[in-house]
């Protein structure tokens, strides 16, 4: 009866690997979507696409620039300091995963950012992102951008 409840337990455990690795590689490819769309932002059209990718109440946590409680007022702000100005780039390897049961996901890992004209990746920080899937949309709730420093 044991090895019976092991094998059991392990094929459990196993499926559980397997769906947050598909977990993984979606919420990845998200992620992807949303920074190519900021890296380009200075066209309306991406700058556009990358608030689709937020909810309209979502909250942007940023140790430097402070608190926005909405997607346009964070839309707005992307657009004034940073479009045209910076690009992201995620540190490979930083990225991860963790399911939110009944609800979505959060992702979290580092990234640097490169000033457009100097191509100097100068600044770097760590991030946290909620994602809430809705049918089979998935838009970003909450976000905390913190630990800003140099890119050494």
């Amino acid at each position: 009866m044991k090895k019976i409840y092991f094998v059991l337990l392990t094929l459990v455990s196993m499926s559980s690997v397997a769906d947050n690795g598909g977990l993984a590689d979606q919420m990845k490819a998200l992620d992807t979507a949303v920074f190519d769309s900021f890296n380009h932002c200075e066209n309306p059209e991406e700058l556009q696409k990358h608030a689709s990718y937020f909810a309209t109440d979502v909250e942007f946590y940023h140790d430097n620039g402070g608190v926005t409680w909405d997607r346009d007022t964070m839309i707005a702000n992307t657009k004034n300091n940073a479009c045209g100005h910076y690009t992201r780039k995620l540190v490979e390897g930083s990225f991860n995963v963790h399911p939110i049961k009944d609800f979505g996901a959060i992702t979290e890992g580092e990234h640097i950012f490169c000033h457009n004209k100097t191509n100097q990746c100068e600044g770097k920080a760590d991030f946290v992102m909620v994602w809430r899937k809705v049918d089979d949309k998935w838009q970003i709730t909450r976000v905390l951008s913190y630990g800003h420093r140099e890119n050494k």
